[in-house]
């Protein structure tokens, strides 16, 4: 498909205010040759599936992002991961860490998604076309000792016969005992559940999750580096004279800003990590990009690094975390609020339609009264790799909730291009696989993908859509207005179908013009009324004549 090759024009210069932030899971994206990653059989769903970082440039390059009005890439971790695999819930399948959530080695690239040289093209790549880089970083935990990487790095725990364990055996074939398993991580440096390592306790910050090994993060006590990564020929972690755990995990991890001038983090398992990690991160992460920009973007004001947070389970209001260098949270609750606002719906129903919207508009103005003057921000989404893929058939109408809505957002690849679950793995019982399905560039619902495409600039270039007071002018059709006081921004929106005659006098100027982002449609206000059909949305603008005598937006 033809995309745009353009720099978008309305990315916002001030990010933080107005996030608009894709995630993507590398390894189910693109192949280097723009290709979808290979499908694999229904018994592999974990697998790697073969995306790239080459992949991902591509289609930078193509304009898939510019082209949604997209401000931030938030890619999934790049650094390397454990080598094997190991037995999903149920044994059900062989699950690898595709995802980037079980991390080895935070030094070096992840070689299943490509080279060194090919991150940093994805990153410059994105630079170039004005897009923040955000990474998925891990400071809560180890990934787990599975049998490839115990053949690696602790051979004498493997047991004969490894060569033939299945995901519901695979276990009796490991020998993980103090004295072995102290060439892996070493007990002063994670909690785990092997014998001589401390053990895990009842609270957020030392809970051992899903058997995943803990870093110590909470720990003063200088550690000495691993024992196999002192081993390790290609990495570049070093020992660190006086450093705790999170000293380490603080210096490998802002080694990929000041290398590459990576733009934020999005951080695993907020609420598992010592607070003073995070604090300690941001500020070094913050001079880590400060480094970089001197070198290689002397010329350029840009913004303070930036982070983002896990929290499993929050929503909008402001907590504690903003208080440990969080810009933002991501708030889970959106997507459930979503499916509220569209269940037992039909859209074909006046009478339906109508309930639909008044409980979105309840929302927005919750949304607006919490968020429009406030110090913190939020990423929502209607997808997650962590919860579930939303209801593809409202998925349209989700799309107009989700990017009109207050607050940050967060695009989950696919849902602009209406991505379907895996195939044949719906009936798992670790439903978080059935989202991460590949990218269907073969597929494209390519009316979805140009709503979401009008949808993203016109959030783009208006922060009052994120940050403005929200203000209903009619209830049917459904129109309402966000302005924003501190750039004097004003939009409207409406959602049909429906005639409306609107009195704008109070928010708009009279006689001026208003263009329709959405149709590209020009109106006039008349003596304060703003007279117009809509049959399926509306994207007001206010525009200068100049524009509307030349047929198109000023620059």
């Amino acid at each position: 498909m033809d995309v745009p090759n353009t720099r978008s024009k309305l990315v916002d210069d001030a990010f933080a205010e107005n996030p608009i932030v894709y995630f993507l899971l590398t390894d189910r994206f693109c192949r280097g040759g723009g290709t979808p990653p290979s499908r694999a059989a229904v018994n592999d769903p974990g697998t790697f599936h073969g995306g790239k970082f080459a992949g991902v440039t591509r289609r930078i390059q193509e304009g898939w992002f510019n082209a949604l009005g997209v401000n931030a890439l938030w890619i999934s971790a790049p650094y390397e991961q454990i080598r094997g695999w190991v037995a999903s819930e149920n044994d059900e399948f062989r699950h690898e860490a595709y995802h980037g959530y079980w991390p080895l080695d935070f030094t070096v690239v992840e070689p299943r998604f490509g080279s060194r040289d090919d991150f940093k093209d994805m990153v410059d790549c994105a630079h170039a076309h004005g897009l923040k880089v955000i990474l998925d970083v891990v400071m809560s935990h180890a990934g787990y000792p599975d049998l490839a990487t115990l053949l690696a790095f602790v051979p004498d725990a493997v047991l004969p016969g490894w060569e033939n364990a299945t995901p519901k055996d695979y276990k009796s074939f490991m020998a993980m005992d103090t004295v072995r398993m102290a060439k892996w991580w070493g007990p002063e440096w994670v909690r785990a559940e092997i014998d001589g390592y401390p053990d895990g306790g009842d609270d957020d910050l030392t809970r051992i999750s899903y058997g995943l090994p803990k870093f110590l993060t909470e720990s003063d006590a200088p550690v000495s580096l691993p024992a196999f990564l002192r081993d390790k020929p290609d990495t570049e972690a070093i020992h660190l004279d006086d450093t705790p755990v999170r000293g380490y995990l603080i210096s490998w991890l802002c080694a990929w800003v000041r290398r590459y001038g990576i733009d934020g983090f999005r951080c695993d398992s907020v609420k598992h990590v010592d607070g003073r990690c995070w604090s300690e991160l941001k500020a070094a992460a913050g001079e880590a990009l400060r480094q970089w920009r001197a070198e290689h973007t002397p010329d350029v004001d840009d913004a303070d690094f930036w982070m983002t947070g896990e929290v499993f389970g929050g929503g909008i209001e402001y907590a504690r975390h903003y208080d440990h260098g969080f810009d933002n949270l991501i708030n889970f609750r959106f997507q459930g609020e979503a499916k509220a606002v569209f269940r037992n719906v039909d859209m074909n129903s006046a009478f339906s339609r109508g309930m639909a919207w008044r409980r979105l508009d309840k929302l927005y103005a919750r949304y607006a009264d919490v968020l429009s003057e406030s110090r913190h921000n939020v990423l929502s989404y209607l997808s997650s790799h962590d919860t579930e893929l939303f209801d593809r058939a409202h998925l349209r109408n989700a799309a107009t909730a989700l990017m009109l809505l207050p607050g940050g957002v967060q695009i989950f690849y696919g849902d602009e291009s209406g991505r379907k679950e895996s195939d044949g793995v719906s009936t798992l019982t670790d439903a978080c696989q059935v989202a991460r399905s590949d990218m269907n560039w073969e597929s494209i619902d390519t009316a979805l993908l140009e709503h979401w495409r009008k949808l993203g600039r016109f959030r783009a270039g208006h922060p009052a859509i994120g940050r403005g007071k929200h203000i209903r002018l009619s209830e049917e059709p459904y129109v309402f207005a966000r302005m924003h006081g501190a750039t004097g921004d004003t939009v409207l929106v409406a959602l049909g179908p429906g005639d409306a005659s609107i009195e704008v006098g109070a928010l708009l100027p009279d006689h001026a013009t208003l263009h329709d982002a959405y149709s590209g449609e020009w109106f006039d206000i008349d003596d304060g009324i703003l007279s117009f059909r809509v049959d399926e949305l509306r994207l007001f603008e206010l525009a200068p004549s100049l524009a509307r005598s030349s047929g198109r937006l000023a620059a």
